[in-house]
């Protein structure tokens, strides 16, 4: 792929995603659709899915800012259901998926046959969470699902690389698989704890935006490297450093988090945009290299496979959920479920590149030994990731709304975050207290009395939110307020403008001008965006 290629297809894809947004169809279903219908447009090259591109350089940055978002504490208090699906499910579905591929295919050898269960094992969660959000799914849904994700690559490379040197002939004992799931899942984690604290300490000890966002791009990079290195799960590195880096990101500054927010927003746009695009470009080059199986024979096995992917999941998920419910400390301690959780954590079980990433990794041959049938498996994989993509990934919001699942609680929400807001104003107010009766903090009673303006329109900004709203606009006093804010902010930035255009202010100064009342928008809108 040279830079011409390179810049069409992010273009491409972003102009997608982007159109995605004003459509009910979920940006990846759209980009992989768009790249299956491009793949066989004249004149559109041939984008081959390179794993030694995606594994280091693509997979990284995506568990990152996945990690980075989530709660370390809920994925915490959801521990067991999360490593159920990410470590349990897959080991199950490799060996389940693998099996029945072997019955399934004839003269398919069976280590090759565990290679397409690992290699199709693991879900990729973006799609599913993005529309477990937009829905309004029950948080405990959302962190399952996302937690799973997290962790589940890790566990499916590591099963593809025992299967895979059982396949070649190595001659991987049972023991010596376990074995080296045990060090690479042990080595991960720990490099991933090793790497944590001295990465904190000087991203906090840089003292410059700048440099900190810097740092923030090579560090998923650095710990996949890392771990990689020492043959431990590069995976699960990245994963424990975004965790923490996350948990502990209020102990940065402000303009810290508001680059990181933005930069990463828009690295994952780009990736998650042109990875799904290469999904769909995939098709020429797999078709093509089917190889001696027949287009017909062949698409009757990926029927089969698919049904089984679907089917496993299920197989695992309803008992996994229900049989540990038997015990009474369990059911102390989790909340109580239903036939539906499970039924939509079953459904949202899509594939994404990683398998394909993975599929494409699998050697031509390896000491002169060729790998059996590993055209096959690549249009297995291939098959299995487009249609849980479409089949699952369309049915899924429909899905949810049949089911009618109980979704978050507004007003208890907004009623939690004005009692939080609430405390952290009375703090605030007994420090400014304390400051101001101390003479070197002496400030005029305007300046003063501003302060206290602002702490108590923090205070009250949430409160408003759950009282009466304006008969004629149908706001709340809070969205009135917000709205004339930005609409006097609108008339301040048009002035400067004038000023700068009449050359009464430079440039310099028009734009130090502007970044205050971008600030001030950017927290109206935050607010905003939060209800």
């Amino acid at each position: 792929m040279d830079a011409l290629q390179l810049v069409a297809l992010v273009a491409a894809s972003a102009a997608v995603a982007g159109l995605a947004r004003r459509t009910p169809v979920p940006a990846p279903l759209l980009l992989v659709a768009v790249g299956l219908a491009a793949a066989y447009v004249p004149g559109v090259p041939d984008y081959t899915l390179d794993p030694h591109i995606v594994l280091p350089l693509i997979l990284p940055p995506l568990l990152y800012t996945a990690a980075v978002d989530s709660s370390y504490l809920d994925l915490r208090a959801n521990i067991r259901p999360v490593a159920l699906l990410s470590v349990g499910y897959v080991l199950f579905a490799t060996v389940a998926v693998g099996w029945l591929a072997y019955v399934l295919v004839p003269d398919l050898p069976l280590t090759a046959a565990l290679v397409l269960g690992a290699v199709v094992a693991p879900p990729d969660a973006v799609a599913a969470t993005a529309i477990a959000r937009k829905l309004g799914l029950p948080n405990r849904i959302t962190t399952i699902l996302q937690g799973e994700s997290l962790v589940n690559d890790a566990t499916a490379i590591t099963a593809y690389k025992v299967a895979l040197a059982a396949a070649v002939g190595e001659g991987l004992s049972w023991a010596g698989g376990l074995g080296e799931f045990a060090l690479a899942a042990l080595g991960g984690i720990g490099v991933g704890l090793l790497l944590m604290v001295p990465i904190h300490w000087l991203r906090r000890g840089l003292g410059d935006s700048l440099l900190q966002n810097t740092l923030s791009l090579l560090i998923p990079f650095v710990a996949y490297a890392a771990a990689e290195e020492v043959h431990a799960s590069g995976v699960l590195a990245v994963v424990v450093v975004g965790l923490f880096l996350g948990h502990r990101a209020w102990q940065v500054d402000f303009a810290t988090r508001l680059q990181e927010e933005a930069v990463w927003k828009m690295v994952a746009f780009v990736l998650e945009s042109a990875v799904f695009a290469l999904i769909g470009l995939q098709l020429p080059y797999v078709v093509r290299e089917l190889g001696p199986y027949g287009m017909g024979e062949a698409t009757w096995y990926a029927v089969g496979v698919f049904v089984a992917v679907v089917v496993v999941r299920f197989v695992w998920v309803y008992p996994a959920t229900f049989l540990p419910r038997l015990s009474a400390r369990v059911r102390e301690r989790e909340p109580g479920v239903d036939w539906r959780a499970p039924l939509v954590v079953g459904w949202a079980g899509m594939r994404g590149v990683v398998s394909l990433a993975i599929a494409f990794s699998i050697p031509v041959a390896t000491d002169g030994v060729e790998f059996p049938a590993r055209n096959l498996v690549l249009f297995l994989t291939f098959t299995t990731v487009i249609g849980t993509l479409v089949v699952q990934g369309l049915t899924l919001p429909p899905l949810i709304r049949l089911l009618k699942l109980p979704g978050k609680d507004r007003y208890a929400e907004t009623l939690a975050e004005a009692q939080a807001q609430s405390e952290a104003s009375q703090a605030a107010e007994a420090r400014l207290d304390a400051l101001l009766a101390d003479e070197r903090n002496a400030l005029p009673q305007p300046l003063a009395d501003r302060l206290r303006t602002v702490l108590e329109r923090r205070r009250n900004a949430v409160w408003e939110r759950l009282g009466a709203v304006n008969e004629v606009t149908g706001e709340t006093a809070d969205d009135t307020y917000r709205r004339l804010s930005r609409e006097m902010i609108d008339a301040e930035r048009e002035v400067f403008v004038q000023l700068r255009d009449a050359r009464r202010i430079d440039d310099e100064m028009m734009r130090t001008l502007l970044r205050r009342l971008d600030l001030e928008e950017a927290a109206a809108y935050r607010e905003e965006a939060a209800d």
